[in-house]
């Protein structure tokens, strides 16, 4: 593949993952921030901002780590829904937990939200495989965790 076409599917894989996560998490970030931890409708807006802007440079990582972590799911429902579950827990819970820390989540708010969270992503991780694979398709480009993609798409 000529270097050219190299850089501009890296670009194209960069704005789908980036625009599944924003659109995905903003969603269910603003469900589980405003009444499971709690938060007041200001902090949640200061949480969304921040996670919007962590998430521009997480989403591309997020993605390539998707798609490693899936290499071990087998073709069978259950198994794509364990590793895609583990995936999304793995990589997010502890960057969402700083994300409410830092806009004021504390003690057992910032616990709840952080369980919250992860339960949350175990039970969304496969809808968001889902959900990526299909912005990906979108985009123009193979679909990531249940097909081999390589580590620098």
């Amino acid at each position: 593949m000529p270097l050219r076409e190299q850089h501009s599917r890296r670009r194209t894989a960069f704005l789908a993952d980036t625009t599944a996560l924003i659109l995905f998490f903003t969603t269910t970030g603003i469900i589980n921030e405003r009444f499971i931890a709690g938060m007041t409708w200001d902090q949640v807006l200061h949480a969304r901002l921040l996670g919007a802007a962590l998430m521009v440079p997480v989403a591309r990582p997020y993605g390539i780590w998707r798609d490693w972590v899936m290499k071990r799911a087998s073709q069978g429902r259950l198994s794509r829904l364990l590793w895609d579950s583990i995936a999304l827990v793995s990589f997010q819970v502890p960057i969402y937990a700083a994300i409410i820390a830092i806009s004021g989540a504390s003690g057992s708010g910032l616990v709840r939200g952080t369980v919250g969270a992860a339960v949350m992503m175990l039970v969304l991780g496969r809808p968001y495989g889902a959900f990526l694979n299909g912005v990906r398709k979108l985009f123009g480009l193979p679909a990531g965790g249940d097909r081999p993609m390589s580590l620098n798409s």
